[in-house]
């Protein structure tokens, strides 16, 4: 790890440093080869300063911005922020960058203010804590993986070599596609096309270019793939539609994890013709003539504000557990089928007797139901609870 405060090898014309300890750019700087410069203040580019061939670092224990008129083009990159570099303007880098500490934001409604992998440009650090928490593009002539995420989670999205002739980019989002904080429009999670019979509620990305290419999705345990398929056979990835309004299916050419962790890739898709891609299902969770829906969302919205088992009149014998990952009791109901669409359904809301508070809300994540009914054999499976 480098940590420089001296200036080597630099051509300066209309460099200020400000009281408020920021170098600001007016004319024309230029990292020459082998210099070395380390910032530990703010950068603001109003000229040029783009064709640089030294080392660049970005070193603070608090948090940087880069901003200005101009986009910044380094040619060697080392991060090391604690509390996060924030670019207002795009930065490039030519050759190389390393992840030390923090993460990189990107404003999301700005999807050209991104950090840009030039001419290949490779990175090396990336994990949960290390990521570009926004926008990334990359232009080049090998395939990619974009270090992005959001929510201290880094979830890559990956494209082929043809895609990344020209400018592509991509930024992922933990959070519900019915209601993105983001975007102009939602992305109705109840309305697919053929062959689809359920949507991620939980995540999406955004992947824009204009070549052919096959995207490869990654997914974790916040996934909840669980509530989708039972076999990952059956996981595709889907596009919404912005002409049909409507999410649809995208394939599954290749797959590989579990239903903690993996990744998935699509048939060959142009990923301008889809504004967001995530994750689908081509089958139904059916359980003989049960149908579950794994995910609860209990925000008064009316999408999957309780845990509903489709047909499960035609067995009203029956009792409903729910427990907690750590096999708590947290609710348990008779004759579930006459109360699931109505208050007294399981809603997010303890209902324990014991140990776990009744009337409590619950915390988000994986939980775990067991039903008996006369007349079919018990069921078991996994439950999501998203806020």
């Amino acid at each position: 790890m480098k940590k420089l405060i001296i200036v080597t090898y630099l051509f300066l014309t209309s460099v200020v440093l400000s009281a408020q300890s920021a170098f600001h750019n007016f004319g024309n700087v230029q990292i020459h080869d082998q210099g070395q410069v380390g910032f530990h203040m703010d950068v603001i580019n109003d000229g040029t300063f783009d064709q640089n061939v030294g080392f660049t670092g970005f070193y603070s224990q608090n948090s940087l911005t880069v901003s200005g008129s101009n986009r910044p083009i380094f040619y060697d990159v080392e991060i090391d922020v604690v509390n996060d570099l924030f670019l207002e303007v795009a930065v490039g880098v030519n050759n190389f960058q390393e992840f030390i500490n923090g993460r990189v934001f990107t404003p999301r409604d700005r999807i050209n203010v991104s950090l840009d992998y030039l001419n290949d440009a490779p990175y090396l650090g990336e994990n949960d804590d290390r990521y570009v928490d926004g926008y990334a593009s990359i232009t080049g002539q090998l395939d990619f993986s974009f270090p992005i995420g959001d929510d201290f989670r880094l979830r890559p999205a990956r494209i082929e070599s043809q895609a990344a002739n020209n400018t592509a980019r991509a930024a992922y989002f933990f959070e519900n596609p019915n209601f993105p904080n983001f975007f102009s429009d939602s992305f109705d999670t109840a309305n697919f096309g053929d062959l689809l019979y359920g949507i991620s509620i939980f995540e999406f990305w955004d992947v824009d270019g204009d070549r052919e290419t096959r995207v490869t999705l990654t997914w974790d345990t916040n996934s909840n793939i669980p509530t989708l398929v039972n076999d990952l056979e059956d996981l595709r990835v889907v596009g919404w539609d912005s002409n049909l309004e409507q999410w649809v299916n995208l394939g599954n050419t290749a797959i590989t994890g579990d239903l903690d962790t993996g990744e998935i890739t699509s048939d060959l898709i142009i990923p301008n013709d889809y504004v967001v891609l995530t994750f689908g299902t081509s089958n139904r969770i059916l359980d003989a003539d049960l149908e579950v829906f794994t995910a609860v969302s209990p925000n008064g919205d009316g999408f999957n504000d309780t845990f509903v088992i489709q047909g499960l009149a035609q067995y009203p014998d029956n009792e409903l557990f729910v427990y907690n990952r750590w096999g708590v009791l947290v609710y348990n109901r008779k004759k579930y089928h006459e109360v699931q669409q109505t208050s007294e359904a399981f809603n997010g809301i303890s209902e324990g007797r014991a140990t776990i508070a009744k009337g409590e809300l619950l915390p988000e994540g994986t939980y775990y139901y067991v039903l008996f009914a006369n007349g079919i054999k018990d069921r078991a499976g996994y439950l999501y609870i998203n806020r």
